[in-house]
């Protein structure tokens, strides 16, 4: 995520606690919060892929994903 967007985001989280943010702002805020969170849910998958248990006997085995009920 672009720096600019992440000390937007801290300005709003600190504006927040001094005051009660605008309906705008608040919009802004959860935009930028669900780009954050996207974007750090894509890099944890990316390490999770390439992640492999190695068994007590020595072999690596990668690592599945879990299955939705």
């Amino acid at each position: 995520m672009e720096q600019t967007k992440l000390e937007r985001i801290n300005e709003l989280a600190k504006l927040a606690k001094e005051r009660a943010l605008t309906e705008e702002e608040l919009q802004e805020r959860d935009v930028l919060r669900k780009a954050y969170i996207a974007e750090w849910r894509r890099g944890a998958e990316q390490v999770l892929e390439n992640t492999y248990i190695v068994t007590p006997d020595g072999k690596k085995r990668k690592l599945q994903k879990k299955k939705k009920e």
